[in-house]
């Protein structure tokens, strides 16, 4: 059947109170007509089927310190990104807009906070409560508190930080980098506020929270195209080395953004000894890599602002998003190269929350937490009355998953 979509609107949501900020910026689809989730055969020759991977969603079920988050990424800390955590012992994850406190009767009592980021740890690759642990950062006077906070050149004083992707830099010296956006409001309202700059947070080797050795880079990659329109690098990383674990490694980082109104994916790539100096850079214009970042054209448009690509063992790649940022649609495309050409969208899951009232947006792949001929899949859930709904279920507001099993 064919399918209609409509993007609704574009959003953005912060938090009032005590100045911590929760940023989404995302499209809205309805559709027409049940879509499958059974075994489906895509254009480019690839069976798949698609089920929840309730064992994960549980696992980020809580009620005594963290308890909600978006914003998921996870990153190897040995810097090899290979299916079944092959090669490492612990996996970093990092949340954006963050819920702290205690869940009494399913709501959040008078004591829980948001703060703009966290991180938790996970021992091994498996779903196990024991074998994840949360890091609650504490100002001096002992409140849950942000563990970054803009600290560079950028202004102004208030503004404060979402994270975007990482990885760790085996070439150099296992730092591990971070992007991280600036948010910054504009006035007293809600939707006051503009995302204009991104840092990129860089971290020792193995170096643990609060992380007092962190420091950030003022980048060039808040980028402008005329017929794009701007935002941010920072989406999605693809380390396609060796010594990741790439089954067809290229030698390059490349780095992902989702821009503009259209959400268009454009890309960055370069090596990784040369990850701090942006001056080697280089920008996809469509026709080759140019110095200019102003010149990328869009490689896909109805992407997301979180996102991942991840190769497959023939050569391919393959792209995970939430169509249009926000929807009931898990997209899938697949790619000739980190660049495509990209097929069609496939629509792989139907999010069944969003027949409950929540939002679900921002989907992505957890390369290093999968099986083998497999992909964990996150994505966030909220509510349109986020506010509101916060104070009665505690619980709206956190990752869930599934996992797309493919026939190779």
């Amino acid at each position: 059947m064919r399918i209609f979509i409509k993007i609704i609107r574009i959003i953005a949501i912060s938090v009032p109170k005590n100045g911590m900020g929760l940023l989404f910026i995302i499209g809205l689809l309805t559709a027409c007509g049940p879509r499958s989730k059974e075994i489906v055969k895509t254009d480019l020759n690839i069976s798949y089927s698609v089920e929840s991977a309730p064992e994960w969603t549980q696992l980020f079920y809580r009620k005594e310190g963290w308890f909600g988050a978006d914003g998921i990424f996870t990153i190897p800390l040995t810097g090899r990104d290979r299916q079944g955590n092959l090669g490492n012992d612990s996996t970093l994850i990092f949340f954006s807009d963050t819920y702290i406190g205690r869940v009494v009767g399913n709501r959040p009592d008078q004591s829980s906070v948001m703060v703009n980021n966290s991180v938790a740890y996970l021992k091994g690759n498996q779903p196990i409560a024991d074998s994840l642990d949360f890091f609650i950062y504490r100002s001096s006077t002992g409140q849950p508190s942000s563990l970054f906070v803009p600290s560079n050149e950028y202004p102004p004083q208030d503004d404060f930080f979402w994270l975007g992707d990482g990885f760790v830099n085996q070439e150099l010296s296992n730092t591990l980098y971070v992007f991280a956006y600036h948010i910054e409001r504009t006035g007293e309202h809600v939707y006051d506020f503009i995302e204009p700059n991104v840092s990129l947070m860089a971290l020792g080797n193995r170096s643990i929270p609060p992380y007092v050795d962190q420091r950030q880079l003022t980048t060039p990659l808040h980028v402008k195209i005329d017929s794009l329109g701007e935002g941010n690098l920072g989406s999605g990383i693809l380390v396609n080395t060796t010594w990741a674990g790439a089954p067809n490694p290229d030698g390059y980082i490349y780095v992902y953004g989702c821009i503009g109104a259209k959400k268009s994916l454009v890309v960055a790539r370069v090596k990784p000894k040369d990850f701090e100096n942006f001056k080697e850079w280089r920008y996809w214009n469509g026709e080759y890599w140019d110095v200019r970042s102003e010149t990328m054209e869009q490689v896909v448009d109805a992407a997301s602002n979180e996102l991942s690509v991840t190769p497959l063992p023939d050569g391919r790649f393959v792209l995970i998003f939430q169509v249009l940022g926000l929807s009931d649609k898990i997209g899938m495309r697949i790619g000739a190269s980190p660049v495509g050409p990209f097929s069609e969208i496939h629509e792989i899951y139907e999010t069944p929350e969003m027949k409950n009232g929540l939002w679900c947006y921002n989907a992505k792949a957890h390369f290093n937490l999968s099986g083998p001929n497999e992909l964990l899949i996150s994505y966030n859930t909220i509510t349109p009355n986020f506010w509101i709904d916060i104070k009665e279920d505690a619980h709206i507001y956190r990752p869930r998953f599934i996992k797309i099993k493919f026939d190779l």
